[in-house]
């Protein structure tokens, strides 16, 4: 449908596994030693995200790789281990740590960061990792690795010329989606509806229609062209132009049906469950803390706030002000 069928296939999507090959109790909380409250959350988040930590626990990664020096899938395969295998109650994300600089050249150790700039930074490195030494690959083989069989989708970008109809398509991979919440932000649906409505091209924005042969008013829609195995929502909270906290409540489903935001909105649900949530306490996005609710493999949700991990239910996680959201399929 327009887009580049890979010449390889790096990791099969059949080798996916959604469900949890293993069913524990909650693994350890993480030590914050100063500001790093947005890694721990990050990395709980991901810890908790099945068809990785199966990934991550079966070993297959560190039995294969041939990367000499820091290597972000072996960092993050140890990390999981440790954490869900570990009989204390928190550990210390020691490699992540002192690897910062190899995971995002931004971040400085002991300055708060942004948590969704160190996930889109720490998915990067490990699919990174994961090509290390595939360097001859094409741009649709290399959209194959574990990370973007997991976290990757496709957008489709549809412009229509508003004089003839005619309809120019285009498609990008993506492993996160980010969300503006300051207008129709009531819910996250409402939000995700807003998304796919076309709007009107503004003036600046030149389009040429290759059936008129001149400039022309157009209208651009997004759609969800090939959903995720899991979905990853960012709900912005920092506004553009003032650099304030949006601190607005945005109600979000335990259960998330993708196919109204599909590029086929016919047929059978797509159903998504909410597993992770991020959350921000501030009174500014540049302080404050990161805190996270995730369900572990045993089914029951837990709020993880650095090292302290205490049971939770549906409800409370529900009713949080949330800034990232995990939802798998």
């Amino acid at each position: 449908e327009g887009m580049a069928l890979p010449q390889r296939i790096i990791f099969p999507p059949e080798k996916v596994c959604m469900d949890w090959q293993q069913r524990q109790r909650p693994g350890a909380g993480l030590f914050n030693l100063g500001n790093t409250c947005y890694i721990n959350v990050i990395l709980q988040c991901l810890t908790y995200t099945p068809p990785l930590a199966n990934y991550l626990l079966s070993y297959e990664h560190s039995q294969s790789c041939q990367q000499q020096g820091f290597c972000m899938m072996c960092t993050m395969e140890a990390h999981v281990r440790k954490v869900l295998c570990s009989s204390a109650s928190a550990i210390l994300p020691g490699a992540v740590l002192r690897d910062l600089k190899f995971i995002g050249e931004e971040f400085e150790y002991g300055r708060q960061e942004n948590a969704y700039e160190f996930l889109r930074c720490t998915l990067s490195a490990m699919h990174r990792a994961c090509l290390s030494t595939r360097c001859d690959l094409d741009v649709s083989s290399q959209e194959t690795t574990i990370v973007h069989q997991i976290f990757g989708g496709f957008m489709k970008f549809r412009v229509m010329c508003l004089s003839c109809q005619a309809a120019v398509d285009s498609y990008k991979a993506f492993l996160d989606v980010s969300l503006d919440i300051r207008v129709r932000a009531s819910s996250l649906t409402t939000v995700l509806e807003d998304c796919v409505t076309p709007k009107q091209l503004d003036q600046k924005e030149c389009f040429r229609c290759s059936k008129c042969k001149k400039k022309a008013a157009a209208s651009k829609k997004v759609t969800v062209h090939r959903a995720p195995r899991v979905l990853t929502l960012c709900l912005e909270r920092a506004d553009q132009w003032t650099g304030t906290k949006i601190s607005k409540f945005v109600e979000y489903p335990e259960y998330l049906d993708l196919r109204p935001y599909m590029s086929d909105p016919a047929g059978e649900p797509l159903l998504c469950s909410l597993y992770a949530i991020v959350v921000h306490s501030g009174d500014t996005c540049l302080e404050g803390h990161f805190l996270c609710y995730t369900k572990a493999s045993n089914g029951l949700w837990y709020k993880m706030d650095d090292e302290y991990v205490d049971n939770c239910d549906i409800h409370t996680v529900l009713g949080q002000q949330a800034y990232l959201l995990f939802y798998a399929r």
